[in-house]
């Protein structure tokens, strides 16, 4: 399969194409059900485009645990069909779709009682295992284990000796959320979708009753795009109720944001080669291996203030260290803190007043001829997701549409892989890399780091790592600009590397360097470049102000000080 190239050009062509002519399907809105609907829709033959208003994954989807999961607790709710469900679709992920990027990870979870507890634990992760192996794609992960109290210490020595009698250890899987939605969409576009980020949809498009397209602006160079289509589909999130409201519906359902926040800490702050798992009183809390650090969280509250950028404050952080210290023999302190992130899950609401007990199922409408809305459901099940929505929109095609084939359909990278991967000290010889730098390479990036690759042979100081962000090469900043959509610093230090939520200085100390790298590729005279930076600076202090604040109010007004993006000069 081709490779697509996402730069300024190709942007602006597939923003012509689109208005051109009449699409046989309009997605709007790039997150990871967005971009799957794209994808799906595209390889089933219809001429496809997609649409995001700010940057792949800017919202939920680059904000959630980072994990591909058939979700354990749902199994003491008795939602079966949801388990089973996601366990298929984790198990895909895994071993067909993107293995590059999806990888297994173990947890821990500690238990507090005898006898009882690991006859009801242990009960529940078998037959998620056996769920697992029962979906025709549980192979590749290992089964649960029973874990006396020395051997859980021994596994976890960072817990307090206290905290626990025993323990089970069972395993689901990760993946970097943004840079998973990213590939989904250059995936898209490979197949022929016509993708455009930072272009707003502005209204609808109606004849009678009938949607048959949109109104787009273009955020960057102010341009309005009319956009026809046979059949839009609304797969906008926790923004599902505004999209709605531009054509003067409401919907069928009501969407209900719920926010949880993460912390993120220095690996060598808490010792342990798993994962836990822990019982709060509202949920679960997860500590989840991430590179070189640990992922803690989440909350699980109301959230009804800016959609945008929902902003974590100082009594959310209090949560999480209150709750994860009650385990650990070295307590963290806020000073071990290096990064806070908030996302807002799109839950449907109708069925409970608490968040933590909305429906995590998808549901798709038809609220008016030519419109699809598709919301709810959970990262992992994005695939199903898509499929649904591709399934309800094709019904009001005339032409004869072909099933979905995306289970059959591997994400650009998946390809030629494994055979990489274990070329990786030969590729490293070659180059002059370390090993271990390819490997973090391949892991992000799968077959295409090939492409990233042949930056550094063009010009070595590529190779180097970037400032401030030893992680990430040069490379990959100006690669993020030329091939995967990245359009401003914000894009390329938050969502096409981590460096915003890895570095205690946030990014500020790599944001220069970056800035200067993406000038070329995109055009930036040395005014674009100062303002860029400057913009990023901003954005770090309005989030740290935010993380000061007492409550949700407090916080949502500080994080606001900061603008949501850096018009082009």
């Amino acid at each position: 399969m081709k490779t697509a190239t996402l730069g300024p050009a190709q942007r602006a062509k597939a923003l012509t194409q689109m208005a051109e002519r009449e699409l046989d399907v309009l997605v709007v809105g790039a997150g990871v059900v967005g971009a799957g609907t794209a994808l799906d829709a595209v390889t089933r033959g219809l001429d496809t485009g997609l649409v995001e208003a700010r940057d792949w994954a800017s919202g939920t989807s680059s904000r959630s645990s980072k994990l591909i999961h058939g979700g354990l607790r749902y199994l003491e709710m008795l939602d079966f069909a949801l388990v089973r469900e996601a366990l298929k679709e984790r198990g895909l992920l895994l071993q067909r779709l993107a293995p590059h990027l999806v990888k297994p990870v173990p947890f821990l979870y500690p238990l507090q009682h005898k006898g009882w507890e690991r006859w009801y634990a242990g009960s529940g992760v078998a037959l998620y295992d056996a769920m697992s192996v029962s979906s025709g794609h549980g192979r590749g992960l290992p089964v649960h284990r029973h874990l006396s109290h020395r051997r859980a210490l021994r596994v976890a020595p960072c817990l307090r000796k206290d905290a626990l009698v025993g323990a089970l250890q069972y395993y689901d899987a990760q993946m970097d959320d943004a840079r998973y939605v990213t590939t989904l969409v250059r995936t898209a576009a490979a197949y022929g979708a016509h993708v455009a980020n930072r272009a707003r949809v502005v209204g609808f498009l109606r004849e009678g009753e009938r949607v048959v397209g949109a109104r787009v602006q273009d955020v960057e160079g102010g341009v309005a795009h009319e956009i026809r289509a046979r059949q839009v589909v609304n797969a906008t999130g926790v923004w599902t109720d505004d999209t709605q409201a531009l054509i003067g519906e409401r919907g069928q359902f009501h969407v209900r944001a719920s926010k949880g926040i993460h912390l993120v800490v220095p690996k060598d702050r808490i010792h342990s080669t798993t994962g836990l798992i822990l019982r709060t009183e509202k949920s679960v809390l997860f500590v989840i291996p991430w590179g070189r650090h640990w992922i803690i969280g989440t909350t699980d509250t109301d959230w009804d203030l800016d959609k945008a950028h929902p902003a974590a404050s100082s009594a959310d952080i209090d949560y999480l260290l209150e709750h994860v210290n009650s385990v650990l023999a070295t307590p963290l302190t806020r000073d071990d803190v290096e990064g806070v992130y908030a996302g807002l899950r799109p839950l449907l609401a109708g069925e409970s007043d608490a968040t933590s007990k909305l429906s995590r199922e998808h549901t798709v409408a038809h609220p008016v001829p030519g419109l699809v809305v598709v919301a709810g459901g959970k990262y992992t099940t994005y695939r199903v997701m898509a499929k649904d929505a591709v399934d309800e929109a094709v019904h009001a095609l005339d032409a004869r549409v072909a099933e979905c084939v995306t289970e059959d359909v591997p994400l650009a990278g998946a390809e030629g892989y494994r055979a990489l991967w274990n070329a990786r000290a030969r590729i490293a010889a070659r180059t002059g890399l370390h090993v271990a730098r390819i490997e973090h390479l391949l892991n992000r990036y799968g077959a295409l780091t090939e492409e990233l690759l042949e930056l550094v042979v063009a010009d070595p100081a590529l190779g180097r790592p970037l400032a401030g962000a030893d992680d990430y090469l040069r490379a990959e900043v100006v690669y993020a600009c030329t091939h995967e959509g990245a359009r401003h610093l914000d894009d390329v230090l938050t969502r096409r590397t981590r460096i915003s939520i890895e570095t205690f200085d946030r990014g500020t100390r790599s944001a220069r360097e970056a800035a200067e790298l993406m000038a070329p590729a995109l055009g930036w005279d040395r005014a674009q470049v100062e303002k860029e930076v400057a913009h990023y600076e901003k954005r770090v202090e309005a989030e740290r102000e935010s993380q000061r604040q007492p409550d949700d109010l407090t916080a949502d007004a500080a994080r606001l000080g900061a603008p949501d993006i850096v018009p082009l000069t």
